[in-house]
C-alpha cells in the first residue's frame, strides 16, 4: 500500500509543551520518535495529509524529549540517535506536517494508564478528530495500550483511529532500526535509500592537529552537537558540506587515524575540496553520500598522501555524476 503526498510545503509550528498547543480544526494526530524521519515514516505522514485534507482538518505530530528510553532506563539506555532535534525538525516540515508537539516525557507521563493517556493527552490536550498510528504503536503505562485498544478507547472518546501497516522498500521493512544498523556498519547507502535524503551529520570546528595540512588536505576537525547521535562506521566517506551559506564538496574520514597516531580516539575530519579557509568555531553540516573505503593504516605519510589523492578523485567521481 502506498500513499504519495499531495501537500505542498508548510511553515511548521513547533510546540514544547502540549499545554502550549492551542486546538485547531479538526487536529488529525499521529505520534511516536519518528527519529530519522524515514520512508516508512513519511509514508505514514503522507496518509495522516490525506485523511486531514478529507475532513478539513490539520496534520499534527507528537513526540516526545527527552527520548522515552532515556528516562525509563537511565543507566542502560545504549541509545543513539539518526537525528538531533533541529534535524527531525527539518525533515519534518518538509515532509508537510503543520504542528509538531515535544512535549516532555516524564516518569509520571509514562506511568499514565492507557485510559488516562487517551483522555488527558489525545482528547483533553489535543482535542483529537482523528488518528493514524503505526502498525506497532503501543501506549500507556508499560506499553498496554495497543491497536484494538486505542480503536476502543475512540469510539468512546469520539475520533477515528487507522493502523497504518509496516512500508516496504525493495521488500525490506524500512525501520529505524535497520536504518542505524546501516549507518553503524557504513553502509551509508542503503541507509540513504531508507531515509530518502542523505544521512546529515552537524557540529562545530574545533582546533585539530594539522597533520593533514602538511599532507596537502587540510581538514576540519567536527564535534559533533549531539553526543547521541550515531556516527558512521569508521572509513571514508564522499560528502557535501554545507558552511557560511556555501556548498561544497568533500571527502570524510571517520576513525583512529592508525598512519599518524597510536591513539584510540575517534575523529570525525571533513576535507573540502577547493576550500584553504579557517573554519574554526563555525557551525558544519555535512551530507554523507557514500563510502569510499575502509580506513586503513599505511607505511607512511607518503602513502597517505596519495591514497588521499585517489580519494578525492572517487569522491569528485561520485559527487559529479
Amino acid at each position: 500500500m502506498a500513499y504519495l503526498c499531495s501537500c505542498y510545503q508548510v511553515k511548521l509550528k513547533v510546540y514544547h509543551h502540549i499545554d502550549d498547543f492551542k486546538h485547531v480544526k479538526r487536529p488529525v494526530l499521529t505520534t511516536g520518535t519518528f527519529d530519522g524521519v524515514h520512508r516508512g515514516h513519511r509514508t505514514l505522514i503522507s496518509r495522516l495529509i490525506q485523511c486531514a485534507e478529507s475532513i478539513g482538518g490539520e496534520t499534527v505530530l507528537l513526540t516526545f524529549s527527552p527520548h522515552p528510553r532515556m528516562v525509563l532506563f537511565p543507566e542502560d539506555h545504549g541509545l543513539r540517535l539518526l537525528n538531533d532535534r533541529e534535524e527531525q525538525i527539518e525533515q519534518l516540515e518538509k515532509a508537510g506536517i503543520e504542528h509538531l508537539i515535544i512535549h516532555p516525557f516524564t516518569r509520571d507521563f509514562a506511568n499514565l494508564s492507557a485510559l488516562d493517556y487517551a483522555r488527558s493527552v489525545l482528547l483533553e490536550g489535543v482535542g483529537v478528530a482523528r488518528m493514524v498510528v503505526g502498525y506497532d504503536h503501543r501506549f500507556g503505562k508499560n506499553r498496554e495500550g495497543d491497536f484494538a485498544l486505542l480503536s476502543e478507547y475512540g469510539e468512546m472518546l469520539g475520533f477515528a483511529v487507522e493502523e497504518f501497516p509496516a512500508h516496504m522498500v525493495d521488500e525490506i521493512n524500512v525501520s529505524s532500526t535497520k536504518t542505524r544498523t546501516a549507518i553503524s556498519i557504513g553502509d551509508i547507502e542503503t541507509a540513504n535509500r531508507f531515509l530518502g535524503y542523505n544521512y546529515p551529520l552537524t557540529g562545530c570546528v574545533i582546533q585539530g592537529d594539522g597533520i593533514g595540512r602538511t599532507l596537502g588536505f587540510p581538514t576540519a576537525n567536527v564535534r559533533i552537537s549531539n553526543p547521541l547521535k550515531l556516527i558512521p562506521g569508521n572509513g571514508v566517506y564522499a560528502i557535501r558540506a554545507y558552511c557560511q551559506g556555501k556548498t561544497y564538496n568533500g571527502m570524510l574520514n571517520i576513525g583512529t587515524r592508525p598512519t599518524v597516531t597510536t591513539a584510540n580516539e575517534q575523529r570525525i575530519e571533513a576535507h573540502l575540496f577547493d576550500f584553504d579557509d579557517d573554519l574554526y568555531g563555525q557551525h558544519l553540516r555535512v551530507e554523507v553520500i557514500a563510502r569510499l573505503r575502509d580506513e586503513q593504516k599505511f607505511t607512511g605519510t607518503n602513502a597517505l598522501k596519495s591514497q588521499l589523492t585517489e580519494d578525492r578523485e572517487a569522491a569528485l567521481a561520485v559527487l559529479l555524476q
